[in-house]
């Protein structure tokens, strides 16, 4: 287990949300903020996901659309978290 969480940045793309943040700890969500974006719906996320596992908020919120868009709020939180696997996995090397 590790003492300090982590904390990550994301840059979405095809979102009102521009950045998000994300700290981590055990492979667990510890908090999120979301920069841009509905207030009240990412909020809700923000509650929702906290201490859920990473693999856990992406199986849920992997593929969700906005609209007509290829994307929304949650499917990039997934990209993220995504994201973030993959550079752990790497470093792990």
């Amino acid at each position: 287990m590790s003492n300090q969480p982590e904390v990550i940045q994301y840059q979405t793309t095809g979102t009102c949300c521009q950045v998000m943040q994300v700290a981590i700890q055990d492979g667990k969500i510890l908090e999120a903020e979301f920069y841009g974006g509905c207030h009240g719906n990412l909020q809700g996320i923000k509650s929702l996901i906290k201490g859920m596992s990473v693999d856990e908020v992406i199986e849920k919120l992997q593929g969700i659309k906005c609209g007509p868009k290829s994307t929304s709020c949650p499917d990039q939180l997934a990209q993220c978290l995504i994201e973030y696997k993959q550079k752990s996995l790497t470093q792990s090397k």
